[in-house]
């Protein structure tokens, strides 16, 4: 009766399952070291300002547009000129959100069957987001170089596109490894799009919260011209405010095919028309809540990767990866334990959650990814006790 795309198991892992318990009434409180909503860790907002924002009277009025409506894209293109990029609003289309953003395109570009490349270790939603438009997900993998950080293999990457690819997908900075797309990367990227007939979809939601400057960094896709180029955001990470539902994608590209990229698209979107009104008319003044709101966040990361590094000094089993940005941060684990043991371990004896490295799907190794978004003072007693854990249950290598 159901569709193949909607698995038909839904029980819990071991770690689902231990939470489950800590979480029961009565037992002891949890140090959550995954949080990554932002409305709940302690940030201060404008509450004045973004709440009169959304009580526009313009979004009484229904005004469709398949592109968002045309303040909003001027909104978000200036959003690119202060970053130094020039975007024509017509060039944008409004979703509500990243995901949606993904779906969109994945109609666009691919049939059933399709292939979209993935890289790993990433985010475990794009395995879900290409299972529902039906379209198989291939990984290429990313190294992590002693002297570099992480890297794209761009040798497995070619071999990883075959007749059925039809879009490689570039998150900078990626989730979790927290590395940026390089000039370079991008310039083999453009390469295979131009060789293979593919296009590259490049999600840059966390691309705000880089550690210093690194002209070897692409700041922003948008605006490639070396391949039909969809380029993602949203406000859920550049303002720290998901539960307002508005992202973007942007169009480049060889001119006829982005051309030929915006009439299809708009076609698509106007299928659904998904964004609210309230927050299309609020998206000037949200917008300028994005600096404030950054300058908190890029504090927090800070002290807390500090806080991190801090803990786990001298400890010979493990090593906290580098970081170029992002919110998150993944320790190595080097002794003879597997991540999920760790993690379940860590759950039900400390009371410290984090989130095992399979999450993700490292190729090889153990890891544990932890969020750098929690409040200061609890994530730096949740630290402790992993470093702790890792002293007694990890034999140095």
């Amino acid at each position: 009766m159901f569709s193949h795309r909607v698995p038909s198991d839904h029980s819990a892992n071991r770690l689902a399952a231990a939470l489950v318990e800590r979480r029961a009434p009565g037992a002891p409180p949890l140090l959550d070291l995954t949080e990554s909503n932002p409305t709940r860790c302690g940030f201060h907002y404008d509450q004045p300002a973004l709440l009169g924002a959304l009580a526009s009277p313009g979004a009484l009025l229904y005004e469709p547009h398949p592109q968002g409506l045309a303040a909003a894209r001027a909104a978000v293109a200036g959003y690119y000129a202060e970053i130094g990029s020039t975007v024509d609003p017509e060039s944008l289309f409004l979703t509500t959100g990243t995901s949606e953003a993904y779906t969109q395109v994945f109609k666009l570009l691919a049939d059933p069957g399709d292939e979209i490349l993935v890289p790993t270790p990433g985010y475990p939603l794009l395995d879900v987001l290409t299972g529902l438009e039906a379209v198989r997900l291939v990984h290429y993998l990313l190294v992590y170089e002693e002297r570099g950080g992480w890297v794209i293999d761009r040798e497995r990457l070619r071999a990883s596109i075959s007749t059925r690819t039809r879009a490689i997908v570039v998150v900078s900075p990626n989730n979790p490894t927290g590395s940026y797309l390089k000039r370079v990367e991008l310039e083999e990227c453009n390469s295979l799009c131009r060789d293979f007939g593919l296009a590259l979809i490049v999600d840059e939601v966390f691309s705000d919260y880089g550690r210093g400057l690194d002209p070897a960094r692409i700041r922003t896709a948008a605006g490639n011209d070396g391949a039909l180029t969809f380029t993602l955001n949203g406000f859920s990470k550049l303002v720290g405010l998901p539960q307002l539902k508005l992202g973007w994608i942007h169009v480049s590209g060889p001119r006829h095919l982005a051309g030929q990229a915006r009439e299809r698209l708009a076609f698509v979107t106007d299928a659904f028309l998904s964004v609210s009104a309230a927050v299309q008319h609020a998206a000037p003044a949200i917008f300028r809540q994005r600096v404030p709101m950054q300058e908190q966040i890029n504090r927090r990361l800070e002290e807390n990767d500090r806080a991190l590094k801090e803990c786990v000094s001298g400890l010979a089993c493990c090593r906290v990866l580098e970081r170029e940005g992002g919110w998150y941060a993944v320790v190595e684990i080097a002794g003879d334990v597997s991540d999920e043991d760790l993690a379940v371990q860590l759950l039900r004896e400390d009371g410290v959650l984090v989130h095992p490295g399979y999450f993700y799907d490292f190729a090889a190794g153990e890891f544990l990814v932890l969020s750098l978004l929690p409040p200061a003072g609890d994530f730096r007693e949740g630290a402790a006790r992993l470093a702790a854990r890792l002293r007694s249950a990890v034999p140095p290598p």
